[in-house]
């Protein structure tokens, strides 16, 4: 919640010094240094192997772990690819309702519910970037998996069905 305040009055001074300082050239220094964050894997998260059986057969992915509450509120905001076959995770321990919302995240998502016994509880289907819409696990989940925009319907994956992953080390 901090960093959320921390990040409105930031956005707030920036927006406020814009048009003062939009009229002034930045030195050329300045101008060279690409602020722009990378945007690939986070090579600090861990990740895992996880399958989601949907009709039967077996889809394999690896998926990032966001772990700790930082890596959590961060998730896959800001990146502009992600790879067919994988992901990122968020487990909770213990289970608990969720919600998630697409603030800053620039790719579409499908987000998949994970029931405490490892069964789809829901699927929020082509999640529209920078969205500020709530999308509710819809009851408790001890995770939740984020893929690429349209990858739940393309495997057929429904609610009920299996998803495999140990987070353990």
């Amino acid at each position: 919640m901090l960093s959320r305040l921390v990040a409105t009055a930031i956005v707030v001074a920036a927006t406020s010094l814009a048009p003062r300082l939009s009229a002034q050239p930045l030195p050329l220094a300045a101008q060279a240094v690409n602020t722009t964050p990378k945007l690939v894997a986070n090579p600090t998260l861990r990740s895992v192997p996880l399958t989601l059986t949907a009709h039967g057969k077996v889809q394999r992915y690896r998926v990032e772990v966001a772990a700790t509450p930082l890596e959590q509120e961060r998730g896959l905001m800001f990146r502009k690819t992600m790879s067919r076959r994988h992901g990122m995770i968020f487990s909770f321990d213990p289970p608990k309702p969720a919600t998630f919302w697409m603030v800053n995240t620039v790719l579409p998502l499908d987000l998949i519910f994970i029931a405490p016994d490892h069964r789809v509880l829901s699927i929020g289907a082509d999640a529209k970037p920078y969205s500020r819409e709530i999308i509710d696990s819809g009851g408790t989940v001890s995770a939740v998996l984020e893929l690429n925009a349209g990858e739940a319907a393309h495997i057929g994956l429904r609610v009920g069905d299996k998803v495999g992953y140990t987070l353990t080390r």
